[in-house]
């Protein structure tokens, strides 16, 4: 895939995971992500995936403040159900960056490791998504706010034209343009951004 030069602006971030080291497959068990990690998950570059990365990059940075966070040592929970709305991608990115996994996650070896049920869903929440520290019980929860970065107005008829069979390149590269220039406000101009992710 060649990506829109912009990702590589967007911060990576620096996990610690434990299984990835004890099986030899990091040393000290420290990978990076990028957002480029997550498009290539999702098979796509949109404003949700673009906002699960840079929620789940600022909660766990909130919650280890410089220490690499402990990638399949963190707890996430929605509160929304799995098959809402758009919950299933955004958990497919969240699960990414903290390695925690629903029903079908790894069961870990000896009671060690495990990923299994750290990802639940339908929970009650003040916010979105809580994230919990399993070590110290420490947690945060993340609300998204995207409408706090608005796409340009004239995406909705560009849709419509496309879904509708307009095949004209120029629509179709004004369309993808206008896509991803949201996706780089938002992970470029509002990255910090208070209103767009509330912590709590």
């Amino acid at each position: 895939m060649t990506f829109p030069a912009f990702f590589a602006q967007v911060p990576s971030i620096t996990l610690r995971d434990r299984l990835a080291d004890f099986l030899g497959a990091a040393a000290g068990g420290l990978i990076e992500y990028r957002y480029a990690d997550a498009v290539r998950l999702a098979g796509h570059s949109c404003p949700t995936v673009a906002g699960s990365y840079l929620l789940s990059h600022r909660a766990l940075r909130a919650l280890y403040g410089d220490e690499p966070p402990l990638r399949g040592e963190i707890a996430v929970d929605f509160r929304e159900a799995a098959e809402a709305g758009v919950s299933g991608v955004m958990a497919a990115v969240v699960g990414l960056l903290t390695g925690a996994a629903g029903a079908g996650g790894f069961k870990g070896l000896a009671g060690r490791f495990v990923r299994r049920d750290l990802l639940r869903f339908a929970q009650e929440l003040p916010g979105g998504i809580r994230f919990r520290r399993l070590d110290s019980g420490q947690s945060v929860t993340a609300t998204l706010q995207l409408a706090q970065v608005p796409a340009d107005p004239r995406l909705p008829s560009l849709l419509q034209r496309l879904l509708a069979g307009d095949d004209d390149p120029a629509t179709s590269e004004l369309f993808a343009n206008l896509w991803q220039d949201r996706v780089r406000r938002i992970l470029l101009d509002h990255f910090d951004d208070p209103r767009l992710l509330v912590l709590a």
